[in-house]
C-alpha cells in the first residue's frame, strides 16, 4: 500500500504516525530528483513497495554511516525524492490500466488520496486522457484502516461473528 510505504518512509525518518501527511508536506519545498531510489517491479497490474521501503532502509542506514546529519540536512529532499517515486509507480499503474480497460471515469481513495503530487498527477491523467475524475475532499481522505475498524466495530455491536474455523475469502 502507498499509505504504508509512506508511513514506514516517514518511522526511518524519525517521523511522527502517521506519518504519510508529514512527509508529503515536507516534499513540497524538496528536491524530487535530489535521490534515485528504485520504482516497483510491475508484473501486469500486482507491484509491491517492499523492495522500495528496504532500499530506503538501506540508503539511510549507508548516508548516516558517512554523516550521522544527513537525514536532518537532506530531509526535504529525502521526502521529495520517496514521494515522487511513490507516486510515479502509482500513476504508471493507473495509465497500464487504462490502456488495457475502456473507462469513462476514475477515481483515488484512503489516506494516500490526500497526497498533494498524487492528486496534481492522477488530475494531469485524467485531463490527458479526458476522463471525468473523482477525487475526495481533503476531510474524506481517512486511512482505509479506520473504515475497516469502524466496521468491525459495527459488527461488533450487531453480534455479527464468524466462527474461528472459517476460512478468509476476500470475494
Amino acid at each position: 500500500a502507498a499509505g504504508e510505504a509512506f508511513d514506514k518512509t516517514a518511522k526511518m525518518l524519525g517521523l511522527p504516525y502517521p506519518g504519510g501527511p508529514l512527509v508529503d508536506s515536507l516534499a513540497e519545498s524538496g528536491n524530487p530528483n535530489a535521490f534515485k531510489f528504485p520504482k516497483a517491479k510491475l508484473n501486469g497490474f500486482d507491484f509491491s513497495f517492499s523492495g522500495l521501503k528496504t532500499s530506503i532502509l538501506y540508503f539511510l542506514r549507508d548516508q548516516t554511516a558517512n554523516d550521522p546529519n544527513f537525514v536532518k540536512n537532506n530531509l526535504n529532499d529525502i521526502c521529495a525524492s520517496v514521494r515522487k517515486t511513490i507516486i510515479d509507480t502509482l500513476i504508471t499503474q493507473f495509465e497500464k490500466a487504462l490502456n488495457e480497460y475502456p473507462v469513462n471515469d476514475i477515481g483515488i481513495a484512503g489516506g494516500v488520496s490526500a497526497n498533494k503530487l498524487l492528486r496534481k498527477e492522477f488530475l494531469a491523467l485524467s485531463e490527458k486522457r479526458k476522463l471525468k475524475c473523482h477525487i475526495p475532499a481533503f476531510e474524506y481522505c481517512t486511512d482505509n484502516a479506520a473504515m475497516i475498524a469502524a466496521a468491525g466495530h459495527y459488527r461488533y455491536l450487531a453480534s455479527d461473528f464468524n466462527k474461528l474455523s472459517d476460512l478468509p475469502f476476500a470475494r
